[in-house]
């Protein structure tokens, strides 16, 4: 049957008009959604400036019981006190009514409830503005959090007014920086390895969970090849994976290394991305990125190499995800010492300038 003759038009048109409906389907719970958490924080924010903000806690619980048991019996258990606390931790938790607006494009009430725990602002701010620039669904979103995604990348090491700095980029212009990307440690506990095994074992394990390495990776990475053929005067050397973030614009490879990071690795990564941006980087992309994945790092070693000014990026990786304890306290050395390299770094520049 030809594509245009009269018994194909039915089903043709069949199509189109169902695509309308979903999609006229989807705008309006969108809408709805949008409308009722937004609804739900002009609640929050009037009960806490009317009832509870500068008030007796007595007086504040029985007004809040009093007026949930009234808007349940009009509108149902939504309304419930349980509820109603949320919604006013929801509008303490994010006063700016216009950033509410923003998040409330991409984002559910569910996404919130999962965000009005988290303790500080600008990692409460990271996870709300990468759900939204990766869309994230609400279980994907508490993986995240569960993972301590924010604790293990790279911004989280910087300075909170750097930290505040990204995130505003993200938001008002979808800006991703290597920072928001790049992770330390990564979670490789999906490779089941076991025992010892070599650099190639690793390998292996990675292309063969390439679906779980690249959400790891993060957001907008593609696989473009493993053992990539590097050709230099008349030796060849072979980098072990490449990839191409979609975010970032640029070519990131990736070496994997089974023991502890020694210094020699930064020039043979230097040697791989100068190559890459000489013949594989086109004219629209941003220059390569480097990640190179060990068992084991010395800080010291990496912070006298200043890595980060090659756009090379060292991290450990795990095969198996450790207590959350030690996970924590693992994190929260490793920002300390990353601040305290970077404060040393402007002092540093602030007496140069000086004399």
């Amino acid at each position: 049957m030809k594509a245009g003759s009269p018994l194909s038009e039915p089903k043709a048109l069949l199509g189109d008009i169902k695509a309308m409906i979903e999609a006229a389907r989807q705008r309006a719970a969108s809408a709805i959604n949008s409308g009722l958490t937004m609804l739900y924080w002009r609640i929050g924010q009037r009960i806490h400036v009317q009832v509870l903000d500068e008030r007796r806690a007595d007086y504040g619980v029985g007004v809040l019981q009093n007026l949930a048991a009234q808007l349940v019996k009009a509108y149902g258990g939504s309304f419930a006190v349980k509820n109603l606390r949320r919604m006013v931790q929801f509008a303490v938790t994010f006063p700016d009514e216009k950033i509410v607006v923003s998040l409330i494009r991409q984002l559910s009430w569910t996404h919130f409830i999962a965000l009005i725990p988290l303790k500080g602002a600008l990692q409460r701010d990271f996870y709300a503005q990468m759900a939204c620039a990766d869309r994230w669904s609400v279980r994907t979103l508490r993986e995240r959090i569960g993972s301590m995604l924010y604790e293990r990348t790279a911004l989280s090491r910087k300075p909170d007014s750097l930290i505040a700095q990204e995130l505003e980029s993200l938001r008002n212009a979808q800006r991703m920086s290597p920072a928001l990307v790049m992770r330390d440690p990564y979670i490789l506990d999906f490779l089941d390895l076991r025992d010892t095994w070599q650099e190639t074992d690793l390998e292996a394990a990675i292309v063969r969970e390439m679906e779980s390495f690249l959400l790891e990776l993060g957001g907008g990475f593609a696989f473009v090849a493993r053992q990539k053929r590097i050709q230099i005067d008349d030796e060849d050397f072979y980098l072990d994976l490449l990839f191409y973030n979609r975010k970032l614009r640029r070519l990131v490879a990736v070496e994997l290394k089974v023991g502890e990071f020694k210094a020699a690795y930064k020039g043979q990564m230097e040697l791989y991305l100068r190559w890459l941006d000489k013949f594989e980087r086109e004219p629209e992309e941003a220059s390569p990125l480097g990640i190179i994945l060990c068992a084991g790092k010395k800080s010291e070693q990496i912070e006298l190499l200043e890595l980060d000014k090659s756009g090379i990026h060292v991290a450990d990786y795990l095969t198996a995800l450790p207590p959350r304890a030690v996970l924590i306290e693992r994190l929260q050395q490793a920002a300390c010492r990353a601040r305290l390299q970077i404060e040393l770094r402007e002092a540093g520049e602030r007496g140069t300038m000086a004399s």
